[in-house]
């Protein structure tokens, strides 16, 4: 009994793993299918509620001038193994007073001077930014709660997009723009492809599958080769 119900719970895992690897599959498939379409336009980037992800990943082209005195620099993000920031400055849209937080590119940091800022260039006046729609930064572990704190300095941790539009005045829309191209202006923009994590899946189902058959060939090697040894062989 002890066995067939480690076969059922480790079976049950599996292809609960495989139904989780479909659903990731449907949505790497909507991120393909999104970043495919045409670039959205400032209005319908703004047009995005907090609770509506349509707009995410695709891509978008936009005008307007960069507000360097609310760059901020998001430390302990790395890129291709590096260490550095994720350097975030808001776009005020060309002909709007609406603002987007834009993710420009990595920087790596000084590790003989922890606070010194890397040399960035924010150009002046009217620029294009090519990019895709993300969701808010993504948050490392802080002891810290959301939104506290953070406005201390240029270098954080984390950034709560609230608490940072209250601390500089601006009205940001529930998403961000993560800005892709070639390196410039002291940034490094080779972003990691998405990925919907679907072999994580099939990995684990693998295990739970190998577990189940596991659990089966010892207890016909206990329960019967062993214990009947004249009647296995015949």
């Amino acid at each position: 009994m002890a066995a067939l119900a480690a076969m059922a719970v480790t079976a049950s895992l599996g292809r609960w793993q495989l139904s989780r690897a479909a659903q990731k599959l449907a949505l790497q498939a909507a991120i393909d299918e999104r970043k495919a379409l045409p670039p959205l336009a400032p209005g319908e980037l703004l047009q995005g509620g907090s609770d509506d992800d349509v707009l995410l990943h695709r891509r978008v082209v936009l005008r307007g001038q960069w507000l360097p005195e609310a760059t901020v620099f998001l430390d302990n993000r790395q890129m291709q193994g590096r260490p550095g920031f994720f350097v975030f400055t808001p776009l005020r849209l060309e002909g709007r007073q609406a603002v987007v937080l834009v993710q420009r590119g990595w920087a790596p940091r000084d590790f003989q001077e922890r606070t010194r800022l890397p040399q960035v260039a924010t150009p002046q006046g009217s620029v294009e930014v090519a990019g895709r729609v993300a969701g808010a930064p993504a948050r490392l572990y802080d002891f810290a709660p959301a939104g506290e704190g953070e406005g201390s300095s240029r270098i954080r941790q984390n950034l709560d997009l609230a608490a940072y539009g209250a601390e500089f005045s601006l009205v940001l829309p529930p998403l961000t723009v993560v800005q892709t191209g070639d390196a410039s202006e002291g940034l490094r923009r080779d972003w990691a492809a998405i990925d919907s994590g679907v072999d994580k899946h099939y990995g684990y189902a693998f295990q739970w599958f190998g577990l189940c058959g596991l659990v089966a060939i010892l207890y016909v090697w206990f329960q019967i080769v062993r214990r009947f040894p004249g009647r296995a062989r015949a």
